[in-house]
């Protein structure tokens, strides 16, 4: 039952219950066996087929509500559902369901001089929080996947997707009942009072174990400043595609389109085309043609704007701004050096791209260039767990401590180590 309550008090006592029922669930399913969790999965890919009309007749009440709100097109993209993508959310689950089984597998073993037996092997993390916006795929990915680490999870999404949110997760419960596991071990926030969001920062009595935050820049720079649990920082998507003069130009002209009209409100939509100098005379125009036919706006430096007049002409704040419209700034820099330097500057870390044949250009960028994921001749939107061979993903890191880039099972689990011995004792 959704509440809506104001009460401050309320909500922190509501809150501490979900987090007490998390914890008690997250023993029984850190020990469940992979064919229970694997059963879970699949129940809960079957149930969401089922439930098709119920989720998307809630998600039209969540697009009526952000139409009233004035929200923007790149939003209502996010929040929309159709039957590809709840079609789309099944299959991923389904393919979390055959992942290898993370828990308990051996990470490295090793043997002592003294004859003690060392392994590493890894663990769930406990209760993972998950808070997040808009997107209510989001639900369905990140309970498959806590679940297949053998975490119990508690999904805080928006309050623009909690009808959809709240059908899809009916779908997850079955799937658990059906398995013979804890309903409790993947709970959706039964509120949309923002003070639920503060209460899961503070770690619910420490009760959570983990923050993951999804969502706009606001949101992530909240939990990082609020949180009092360790979180796993995914930053806003200003992603670049750096086009060489050794570049095919076909090539590019397909990669550069693809990385930012595929989805340009996804975090892996690239914002800033880069463009080498030397290409100017050969490639700058097709790109820019090619980018405007397709329906984007160009943002362009002085260089750019002097070879191609009738575009807009970009202000400092495109450098670092994350469109997820279909909007693309674009520079000419001093070959995979000034690219090189201008990421340094602007980027969030998350993905970018180098297209080029030149093996030493290309080596060089994926030394030099410090974001979670770098692409060679390839678009930026397969940033993706998914795409990776993950099934799915909670989101893309972009911190450096524990996991990085996409989000997906193993990164979802920590380790102990177990030592064996015959009865060794030290000096």
């Amino acid at each position: 039952m959704l509440d809506e309550t104001r009460d401050e008090g309320a909500v922190a006592a509501m809150m501490a219950d979900v987090g007490r029922r998390a914890k008690a669930a997250s023993r029984p399913l850190a020990i469940a066996d992979a064919a229970q969790k694997r059963d879970a999965l699949l129940g809960m890919a079957d149930a969401l087929v089922e439930a098709t009309g119920e989720i998307l007749a809630a998600n039209a009440l969540d697009m009526q509500n952000a139409g009233e709100g004035g929200m923007s097109a790149s939003f209502r993209d996010r929040l929309v559902l159709d039957e590809e993508r709840v079609r789309a959310m099944a299959d991923g689950i389904r393919a979390i369901a055959d992942l290898p089984d993370p828990v308990g597998e051996v990470i490295a073993s090793w043997v002592r001089p003294n004859g003690l037996a060392i392994e590493r092997v890894r663990t769930p993390l406990g209760v993972i929080g998950v808070i997040y916006e808009s997107r209510p795929n989001v639900t369905a990915d990140a309970g498959a996947l806590c679940l297949k680490a053998g975490n119990a999870v508690i999904l805080r999404g928006g309050s623009d997707s909690i009808n959809s949110s709240t059908a899809i997760h009916a779908c997850l419960v079955k799937g658990l009942t059906r398995a013979g596991l804890p309903a409790d071990a993947i709970q959706i926030v039964p509120t949309t009072d923002r003070a639920a969001v503060g209460e899961m920062l503070k770690g619910l009595e420490g009760t959570i174990d983990v923050i993951v935050p999804r969502g706009g820049k606001s949101l992530v720079a909240r939990v990082q400043a609020e949180a009092r649990v360790p979180v796993f920082a995914h930053l806003e998507g200003i992603c670049h595609v750096y086009v060489d003069a050794s570049a095919d130009l076909d090539m590019a002209k397909s990669i550069v389109v693809n990385a930012k009209m595929r989805r340009t409100s996804v975090c892996g939509a690239a914002e800033t085309l880069l463009v080498d100098h030397k290409a100017a005379g050969t490639h700058l125009v097709p790109l820019v043609d090619a980018l405007r036919q397709a329906g984007c706006e160009i943002r362009g430096s002085a260089a750019v704007v002097d070879m191609v007049p009738d575009i807009g002409r970009a202000v400092e704040a495109d450098w670092s701004s994350e469109y997820n419209d279909a909007i693309i700034s674009v520079m000419l820099v001093d070959g995979v050096a000034g690219a090189i330097d201008h990421i340094a500057r602007y980027s969030s870390n998350h993905t970018e791209a180098v297209v080029a044949e030149d093996a030493q250009v290309v080596e060089r960028f994926f030394n030099e260039v410090d974001s979670a994921i770098l692409l060679h001749n390839a678009s930026t939107q397969f940033a993706d767990g998914g795409e990776f061979g993950m099934g799915a993903e909670i989101g893309i890191a972009t911190g450096k401590m524990h996991a990085r880039g996409p989000v997906g099972v193993e990164q979802l689990t920590s380790f102990k180590y177990r030592v064996r011995g015959s009865g060794q004792t030290r000096p």
